[in-house]
């Protein structure tokens, strides 16, 4: 292992007792107290052309403690940092209502965290939890067992308890995110994102191929959404049990679904990662498929979770990874650089050079385009360079 770069998460679940449960509970109960406050007195100050910074919200959860004996009998640490993580949220939403960004753009104010719609979430820094015999020891005596699927590399300098959708408690430890060099290889490979593959690469043997995982499971999802509208509760009366455990099962259902993306999308990484030095990506933002026809496909395919683990899979390993701003990336040719006229219509998958009349597929001359931009001079079709080589940079 090298030296720490930056900060990394490291996620387990959590065996908890009723004991425990009930402790968590009070405790979250807490939190969103004063996270309700803090927004409330920052609405009244804001109204008041008056600044309601993270020094004004600690005296008055101070005050608040002294006087209210059911909120002093919880940790201070979880109180203290959801005031952190309020002015946090308030301070970037009013950064951007400041540099007048789009409201689709905007970090939305902070609002008030409801009983039945916001699941638990308590932060702790390093004085208030110790890890002791593997179990996780909260402020409080609240007591966690932690089931390891892996080591901690490192101390951990704060922890994340929250419960996710499905109604499970995981806990997410932060520490310094150590490099672990590969050998190496002397390759570099640029890669295309797109729908058909959600992959496409200039090594035929690293495109990855749409996984579907949403829509082999669409069957079962839709069962859950009829469940759901036919026992739907009236307004103001509480679910029935049938609506509370379709709820459930669709709410797992989609966990699984994430859960394969996600391993999809790292068991890919870490084999581009290992097989090459350097890798040009395009800068693929997703988002604006999502008012198009091909919205429900491109979230199945999941292209921005999957960018962002190669992303974090390259600097784990220590390996070049460049960002390539995608605008013509389809207009342009791999061979001679020429730009078309005309951008091309997604229905046409094979791209023809009028100036060189080279020819090759849509999405493998975009991957090539990526080397070029990046300032990559691919030794070959494939992007491969002899073992030991150094890599060049185009001129």
């Amino acid at each position: 292992m090298g030296e720490a770069v930056g900060h990394a998460r490291y996620t387990y679940r959590l065996r908890v007792s009723a004991t425990a449960r009930v402790g968590l509970e009070d405790e979250w109960g807490r939190c969103r107290w004063v996270w309700n406050e803090c927004v409330a007195r920052a609405k009244r100050a804001y109204a008041e052309g008056e600044v309601c910074g993270p020094a004004r919200l600690d005296r008055m959860l101070t005050r608040a403690r002294a006087v209210a004996p059911w909120l002093a009998k919880g940790a201070s640490v979880p109180q203290q940092q959801i005031i952190r993580d309020f002015a946090a949220s308030r301070t970037k939403a009013l950064k951007d209502i400041k540099n007048r960004l789009p409201l689709k753009r905007r970090a939305g104010m902070p609002r008030h965290k409801k009983l039945r719609r916001t699941d638990p979430s308590l932060n702790y820094t390093r004085r208030g939890f110790r890890l002791r015999d593997g179990r996780l020891h909260l402020a409080g005596g609240i007591v966690l067992t932690v089931v390891w699927s892996r080591p901690l590399p490192a101390e951990p300098s704060s922890v994340r308890v929250y419960r996710d959708a499905v109604g499970h408690w995981y806990a997410s430890f932060v520490l310094p995110a150590p490099i672990d060099p590969l050998p190496s290889t002397g390759a570099v490979i640029g890669i295309d994102w797109g729908v058909r593959e959600t992959a496409t690469t200039t090594s035929d043997t690293h495109d990855l191929p749409h996984p579907r995982h949403g829509r082999k499971a669409q069957e079962k999802l839709s069962r859950y959404d009829r469940m759901m509208a036919r026992r739907k509760p009236a307004k103001g009366q509480a679910a029935s049990k049938g609506y509370r455990e379709a709820k459930r099962w669709r709410a797992k259902t989609y966990a699984r679904i994430a859960r394969q993306r996600q391993d999809t999308a790292r068991k890919w990484a870490k084999k581009v990662v290992r097989d090459h030095d350097a890798i040009a990506v395009e800068d693929f933002r997703p988002k604006f498929l999502a008012r198009t026809t091909m919205a429900h496909k491109a979230a199945d395919a999941a292209i921005g979770a999957t960018k962002q683990a190669l992303i974090e899979m390259g600097r784990k390993h220590g390996r070049d990874v460049r960002l390539v701003h995608p605008a013509h990336t389809t207009m342009d040719c791999a061979r001679c650089g020429a730009r078309a006229k005309h951008a091309l219509p997604l229905s046409e998958r094979t791209y023809t050079c009028t100036a060189c009349g080279a020819v090759s597929p849509r999405d493998k001359n975009s991957a090539r385009v990526m080397l070029l931009r990046a300032g990559l001079d691919p030794a070959g079709v494939e992007g491969a360079r002899p073992p030991g080589a150094p890599l060049r940079e185009a001129a």
